[in-house]
């Protein structure tokens, strides 16, 4: 009898040994970790992205992998991390989950309770430009031409539902006037509008505008961001104008966890990529892209998020966008 209960704990022991522990920070990351980017090489997120795996390769001596899974959206690779294992192994890096929670009538996954919102890499301001032609030298001109003319104005964009058409339709909804919109494939093709004077403005990353606005294409009538840039520390915020911080939209790109992901991780990828970021050649790396610092908690950019989403959601409800 003695020695089948020796057995029986023996095999009970056995089993426990071989049942899979949760992970957890002392250990991980034990193996290689996927960054899903739900976009196409060359996005800002996909840039951000690399920037920061190259550099968290470096310092957890584990090879962090860029991987581009595009479709529907960034819906798709969305999804994909939303049911991957909550272990650390399985990151999303993406810069439109809240716009595409408000796109989309139904969505394989969950906003606001698949993801659990890390950190920000960064954020790139967007700058509201004006065609020359049309002689508007600040936003207060802009926003006046709208009132006094209303319906008369009109704006592109890079698309149905992109980062510039949210974000010309909160400077509406903030400055109290109408344009209508026109959207385009691109920014490039939105830009090229605003230069030929056929519509009054746009609003792209201050990256892609800066070269125009320096040889005098298009004039910088203002940021769509909280604070000044670097880049052209001369233009004012929407909010300086006197608008209300509802103004702002920012364009940024998180990274994200699946929920039920242990939270020792959670804080441990939190502090690993605060480190990350205060590498001088990662800033120099974002700086060139005009990516600028977001610092927060995990807690701080988790309430950042589900503002977004909501943000997002009323904006998408007020102007009517959606995408079938």
């Amino acid at each position: 009898m003695g020695c089948f209960v020796v057995r029986i704990a023996f095999c009970a022991a056995f089993l426990l040994g071989a049942l899979p522990h949760p992970a957890s920070a002392q250990e991980w990351p034990t193996r290689n970790v996927t960054i899903v980017v739900p976009l196409a090489a060359g996005s800002a997120s996909d840039t951000s992205a690399r920037a920061v795996a190259e550099q968290l390769s470096r310092q957890l001596n584990r090879t962090f992998v860029v991987e581009n899974r595009v479709g529907a959206g960034g819906t798709t690779g969305a999804s994909a991390v939303a049911k991957s294992a909550p272990d650390g192994y399985t990151l999303l890096a993406y810069g439109a989950l809240a716009t595409a929670n408000a796109l989309y009538p139904r969505l394989p996954y969950d906003t606001l309770n698949d993801f659990i919102p890390v950190m920000a890499l960064g954020q790139q301001a967007q700058a509201i430009v004006g065609a020359p032609s049309k002689g508007y030298k600040t936003l207060a001109d802009l926003i006046a031409a709208g009132k006094a003319r209303p319906g008369s104005l009109n704006y592109s964009s890079a698309g149905a539902g992109s980062a510039s058409h949210f974000a010309a339709e909160r400077l509406l909804v903030s400055g109290g006037f109408t344009a209508q919109h026109i959207p385009f494939k691109g920014g490039a093709e939105s830009l090229t509008e605003v230069i030929a004077g056929r519509v009054d403005f746009c609003i792209l990353t201050l990256a892609t505008t800066v070269p125009h606005i320096r040889d005098g294409n298009v004039t910088a009538l203002a940021l769509s961001a909280r604070q000044r840039s670097a880049l052209m520390p001369e233009v004012p915020t929407t909010i300086e104008t006197g608008l209300s911080p509802q103004s702002v939209y920012t364009f940024y790109t998180g990274l994200y966890l699946p929920a039920k992901t242990p939270r020792d991780i959670v804080e441990k990828l939190h502090s690993e990529l605060s480190k990350a970021l205060q590498v001088p050649a990662v800033q120099a790396r974002f700086k060139t892209l005009g990516i600028e610092p977001m610092p927060m908690s995990v807690a701080e950019f988790g309430t950042f998020f589900r503002d977004e989403v909501n943000s997002t959601m009323a904006i998408a409800k007020a102007a009517g966008i959606k995408l079938d």
